[in-house]
């Protein structure tokens, strides 16, 4: 399986994830995180109501990375609700100022 990483910043723009991180059990183990869905989708902002990634974060943004988009938490209200997800439309965003 591929993995990414992906480093969140607290703007109101990116929102953070919650997690809760369990213990490791020896030498090697990083441990894991169990997905905190129902916090994350007291945040989550997609309009797309038959998305089966709602709240489960780690799944919505390798889908979007897959698709050179970004998740819907990613950008304002009235811009996530074009559906226009791609990195070109997230950088004119910026570069209006409106994110």
């Amino acid at each position: 399986m591929k993995r990414i990483a992906v480093r969140f910043s607290r703007t109101p723009a990116f929102p953070s994830i919650e997690v809760q991180s369990k213990k490791s059990k020896g030498k090697g183990d990083k441990g894991t995180m169990e997905c905190q869905q129902e916090k994350n989708l007291a945040r989550c902002n997609c309009t797309y109501d038959p998305c089966s990634r709602k709240g489960i974060c780690c799944q919505c943004i390798a889908y979007h990375l897959k698709m050179r988009q970004l998740p819907g938490c990613c950008f304002p209200k009235d811009a996530e609700a074009t559906y226009d997800r791609s990195f070109e439309h997230f950088a004119r965003l910026v570069q209006k100022g409106a994110i």
